[in-house]
């Protein structure tokens, strides 16, 4: 399992989310320290950036993470698709 670590964009952004996207946050986050390639997450590499990856809260709100040594994710941000 990994240890999760939010950046301060990452917390200031999580506050704009609904309570409802909050909620299905925390319910993805579960899945993203057991394993970051769940099916659920479609996490993929993104192209632009290196070493950072992307997966789905639901079909609109994404979080941009990347791995700090071997057991930890740092989580970059999180916001709706069109933002990121």
């Amino acid at each position: 399992m990994y240890k999760l670590e939010p950046t301060k964009v990452f917390e200031k952004n999580l506050k704009k989310l609904s309570a409802n996207e909050q909620k299905t946050l925390a319910v993805k986050l579960k899945l993203l320290v057991k394993n970051p390639f769940h099916p659920s997450l479609r996490t993929k590499k993104v192209q632009r950036l290196k070493d950072v990856f992307e997966c789905s809260v639901n079909m609109d709100v994404r979080i941009l993470w990347k791995y700090k040594g071997d057991r930890i994710i740092l989580l970059l941000e999180v916001g709706h698709h069109s933002i990121l």
